[in-house]
């Protein structure tokens, strides 16, 4: 292990520090107006910024000083184009940056060494897998969910830059690398208007035509004859899933038309990429009784993806006859000759189906009781069933004969909820159940929530018996996480849901959402009651005999269930239902990790080896005693409470509000989707999103989603005399550890010194005392509990890659800072405030798209 670290170092000191430092020369050299100066005077700006930092110097101070020292320029205007041309250089170099990672991912990272499916597939040969096991492995699948969250700044253009600057990189191709800077220093990095959700779908359709298309493909290829449960034959072990166009929480731009829409535009990528390798096929299969049928097969996709003339392709089988009985004749008249690409064919087709990606649908829970209350008004009956409790309530609506129309419904969102249940069924139709067959229901309370749903899908015309759909509930609160057992208890007894259920297969999905557990109850009570839910919840399922299944709503950073995620799934104790993964794939997250071929496979090899693992150990695993767990809880409380008493200061919305970017966040055209929830002026925690929430802290480099409270929790442990009880349980627990080592990469983004001017703050001064104490406290005590000298000692390879994006982005944060500070003490009509505004959003896609898992 020692050696694959010293070469991961290595490689990563020679293939990306050492071509950054050549190819961000380049950049003086390209041929636009003054970059030559701007290169010159960033480099002076960012040692004015450490050194200032270390003398205690603001923001403020640090770009006075600048400008006195290094231009001799007196007008605020003048300063205010230098900076943005700042910042628009900084976001060339992030780019540039990103592009020498994924071009250096594969020398980085073992891509067959711990974690991969080679040493899986060691570990199957020496268990000696039984066939009976490996029936049950066959269940077991991974769904990535990819979301139009709006964390991902860079538009479609730039993406398609750095995935083409990533290749040319890794081939030292330095003619194309330099033709490639010089149109991304042409390319705008912002979209002139706000995506719709459409845009968005577009967006992400082509990570799956361009990178899961592939790497999917590669692994099933390598291993399904060595493990066979690979086989999508079978069933697929990775299924993708999509949110842009069926996610309406909170986002009034998506409609029923644009869930079908986006169906549409699904099955029409897929049928296009079924169609160039078709065309690479048929290129090879010259021979005699093959050639005609597999010309039949090229135009009938030709008609359907592009001319869209026909509709002949309706089921997978229309693919899968023939392919078969290609692959038929060129074993029994060709030798086999190129059956190998004929075989690949087939497992695409049945991994992607027609569909490419199945469509959730969200909406928020109190969307459907209101559609309900209108709908009993309409019919006369809300005042008789507002006399009634929740058991009668549900009996109620599961048994009344109501049909309704969108027409019959004046409100356009009431309306537009029917369609939806409606289209549902019609995507369905045209694409198949697999294309659209979830509808999770965000801010999950109550069992009720769930029957009112299935009450409405009876209302818009399915048949009671036949409604093909999970109903996902989304337990996101703390609160809600506690009563998650109570209200699926209650469901479980309700004997026209439990028949519902067994129609589906005996199976049950819960989601669970780390980005509002947080904001809601801090990071560890967060992490460690999802851990709980998921123990109870699958204990719970196996009294009913049902099959338990968790969809992790999970974001980029450690605060919203990013980080090492693979080894949270690898951590799972006995208990828990390890069926399947599924999680959200959010924003940045899908760049980040997904962004090329190798770290795409990479990153799903390393999720499917977690699941496996899980399947095959749950024998040998061992669960949390009674003490461990009451340990970890007794920790994860004192860290809640101190959460909750920074959270409910009074001005500690107005301290986010004002000493962070967030006010400005809804003036970015980066996402469809609202910042906030509600219609209220007013800014509340309730209603801020949890992504916009995340952002702003790590924007001030304060980070307090992801540590807060955790540094309280282990001083008073060690006056308890408990600490060392915690460090044997820390290094027993792969949970744990991954737990307290995301919060160290959480700690290592964080820098006060950036807001340090804010301490002498009369009303602010307190809340930036608080974090900047609990910051100090939370380093010193996780240093002391994983015995390390330094944050992230144990991954010194990211430890250089994040230090680096934050020395590239240090002037971004200050920059932003300085504009936050002179919009603070500025009046609303002074002329130069939409100039500073605009200062404070553009630095903030920078200082995002470089922290890679930032928000």
């Amino acid at each position: 292990m020692p050696d694959i670290l010293s070469r991961s170092l290595q490689h990563f000191h020679n293939d990306v520090a050492i071509k950054f430092q050549l190819y961000n020369s380049l950049f003086l050299s390209l041929p636009f107006h003054k970059i030559e100066k701007t290169g010159i005077l960033l480099s002076l700006l960012l040692s004015n910024c450490e050194d200032g930092y270390a003398y205690q110097k603001t923001p403020e101070e640090i770009i006075g000083k600048f400008f006195e020292s290094h231009t001799e320029f007196t007008g605020k205007q003048q300063k205010l184009d230098l900076l943005f041309r700042f910042v628009q250089y900084i976001e060339r170099q992030i780019v540039l940056f990103d592009a020498l990672e994924d071009a250096a991912y594969s020398k980085i990272n073992d891509m067959k060494g711990s974690g991969t499916l080679k040493q899986l597939e060691n570990d199957y040969f020496a268990k000696k897998i039984k066939e009976a096991e490996n029936i049950n492995l066959r269940d077991f699948c991974v769904r990535l969910v990819l979301t139009a969250h709006p964390t991902q700044f860079y538009p479609g253009s730039v993406l398609g830059i750095i995935h083409d600057l990533a290749i040319s990189l890794k081939n030292n191709d330095t003619e194309s690398v330099n033709l490639l800077l010089q149109q991304l220093g042409k390319t705008p990095f912002l979209n002139k208007q706000k995506p719709t959700p459409y845009d968005e779908a577009v967006s992400l359709i082509w990570f799956l035509e361009n990178i899961f298309y592939h790497s999917i493909s590669d692994i099933i290829q390598e291993y399904k004859e060595s493990l066979p449960f690979l086989d999508p034959a079978f069933q697929p072990v990775i299924r993708m899933g999509f949110w842009p166009g069926g996610d309406r929480d909170g986002n009034p731009f998506v409609k029923a038309e644009t869930t079908f829409k986006v169906a549409t535009s699904l099955h029409l990528a897929l049928l296009k990429c079924y169609y160039r390798d078709i065309r690479r096929i048929k290129r090879r299969l010259t021979f005699s009784g093959v050639d005609q049928i597999i010309s039949n097969l090229e135009t009938k996709l030709y008609e359907q993806a592009f001319l869209r003339t026909s509709e002949t392709i309706k089921a997978p089988e229309d693919l899968l006859i023939p392919l078969a009985e290609i692959k038929k004749l060129l074993e029994d008249n060709h030798n086999s000759l190129f059956v190998n690409m004929v075989t690949s064919m087939i497992d695409k087709v049945n991994c992607f189906g027609l569909h490419f990606a199945f469509v959730d649908v969200r909406q928020e829970n109190a969307i459907h009781t209101e559609v309900v209350d209108t709908i009993l008004k309409i019919n006369g009956q809300l005042e008789h069933y507002n006399t009634l409790d929740d058991t009668q309530k549900a009996e109620y609506l599961l048994s009344a004969d109501i049909s309704i129309s969108p027409e019959s419904i004046d409100n356009e969102l009431h309306a537009d909820t029917i369609k939806t249940i409606a289209t549902i069924r019609n995507i369905q139709e045209h694409y198949g159940e697999s294309s659209c067959h979830r509808y999770i229901i965000s801010q999950c309370s109550s069992y009720l929530n769930v029957i009112e749903l299935l009450a409405l899908f009876r209302y818009s015309g399915w048949d009671k018996n036949g409604i093909h759909v999970d109903i996902i509930p989304l337990f996101e609160t703390i609160d809600d996480l506690v009563r998650a057992p109570e209200i699926m208890r209650a469901l479980y007894e309700t004997p026209y849901y439990r028949e519902h259920l067994s129609r589906r297969h005996d199976s049950q999905t819960i989601m669970l959402g780390f980005s509002d557990g947080t904001k809601d109850g801090g990071y560890l009570m967060a992490n460690w009651m999802i851990y709980r839910a998921k123990e109870e919840l699958s204990k719970q399922a196996k009294l009913y005999e049902l099959d338990i299944m968790f969809f992790d709503g999970r974001g980029g950073p450690p605060a919203r269930g990013g980080g090492k995620t693979h080894k949270f799934y690898a951590s799972m104790d006995k208990d828990i239902s390890s069926k399947e993964i599924q999680l959200t794939i959010q924003g940045q997250t899908v760049s980040s990790n997904f962004g090329v071929i190798d770290s795409a496979r990479y990153n799903i090899e390393q999720l499917i080896n977690a699941g496996i693992t899980n399947n095959l150990n749950q024998d040998s695993q061992s669960n949390f005693t009674d003490k461990e767990e009451n340990l970890i809880f007794h920790v994860a409380e004192i860290s809640h409470n101190a959460y909750l008493e920074l959270k409910n200061h009074p001005d500690f919305v107005e301290y986010m509000s004002e000493v962070s970017p967030l006010k400005y966040f809804s003036q970015t055209n980066v996402g469809s989707r609202p910042a906030k929830r509600g219609k209220t002026e007013k800014l509340t925690i309730k209603d801020l999103r949890a992504i916009p929430f995340v952002a702003s802290w790590t924007m001030i480099k304060q980070n307090v989603p992801g540590f807060y409270g955790l540094g309280t929790a282990l001083e008073q442990i060690k006056h308890e005399g408990k600490f060392e009880k915690f460090k044997e349980l820390y290094r027993k627990s792969l949970f744990l550890r991954t737990l307290i080592d995301n919060s160290e990469m959480t700690l290592f983004k964080t820098f006060m010194p950036l807001t340090a001017h804010v301490a002498d703050h009369p009303k602010y001064g307190i809340i930036r005392k608080k974090i900047n104490d609990e910051y100090h406290l939370t380093k010193k005590n996780l240093l002391l509990l994983g015995d390390h000298d330094m944050l992230m000692q144990e991954y010194p390879v990211e430890r250089m890659s994040v230090g680096m994006r934050e020395r590239i982005t240090l002037p971004l944060n200050t920059i932003q800072q300085y504009a936050l500070t002179q919009l603070m003490h500025m009046d609303d009509d002074d002329p130069l405030r939409p100039t500073y505004i605009k200062v404070v959003i553009r630095c903030a896609f920078g200082i995002i798209n470089a922290g890679r898992n930032s928000a």
